[in-house]
């Protein structure tokens, strides 16, 4: 079974949730292109890497979600992964498997790939199946941030992040994506 990235609900409300991700660790790569190739440019690096192209040639267990976003960092012109102002540059990342600490999960020899901690956030959570289509995931974040609206007390903090946990032979209408929005509590 597939290890899932964990979290506390701090709040459910009507459509979304409110939760609370701890501190972990992610593989990241940036890629250049559209929001639908990216995934699939990124998955092929990021599976190299867990499947033991790194220092010790260990296995990394996969895990869900796979996490896309939008490029906010400045990257050097550097094959494979290039940098332009457009738009289309995504940080895609495989969630490292709980146990992993810094000193004790694999480095890669691929240079394109970055581990990194991420520190504990807190993110409102659209869930949806389906096709998991930059459309589709365009009309969840629009909904999400109509109830985000609603709730005078919580801040946008970031870029959505947006979520796909099954294999890509799973039928498209069993599948399972998220939109997720980092948000913190604010005294407004």
């Amino acid at each position: 079974m597939t290890e899932e990235q964990k979290y506390d609900v701090v709040h459910e409300y009507d459509g979304w949730e409110l939760r609370r991700y701890p501190e972990h660790l992610v593989a990241e790569v940036t890629v250049h292109g559209s929001f639908d190739e990216a995934v699939n440019r990124a998955f092929r690096t990021l599976a190299a890497f867990i499947f033991g192209d790194n220092v010790g040639k260990n296995k990394v267990a996969m895990t869900a979600p796979v996490l896309q976003e939008p490029s906010s960092e400045k990257i050097a012109m550097t094959a494979p992964v290039l940098h332009e102002s457009s738009g289309q540059d995504h940080v895609v990342s495989f969630v490292m498997p709980s146990q992993y600490t810094m000193e004790s999960l694999p480095q890669p020899t691929d240079g394109n790939v970055r581990i990194r901690e991420v520190p504990q956030d807190m993110a409102a959570v659209r869930q949806f199946s389906g096709r998991s289509t930059e459309a589709k995931f365009a009309e969840q974040l629009s909904g999400l941030m109509s109830r985000l609206e609603e709730q005078p007390s919580l801040e946008v903090t970031g870029p959505p992040r947006y979520a796909r946990f099954d294999p890509p032979w799973k039928p498209w209408f069993l599948r399972r994506n998220e939109v997720l929005v980092p948000v913190a509590h604010c005294n407004c």
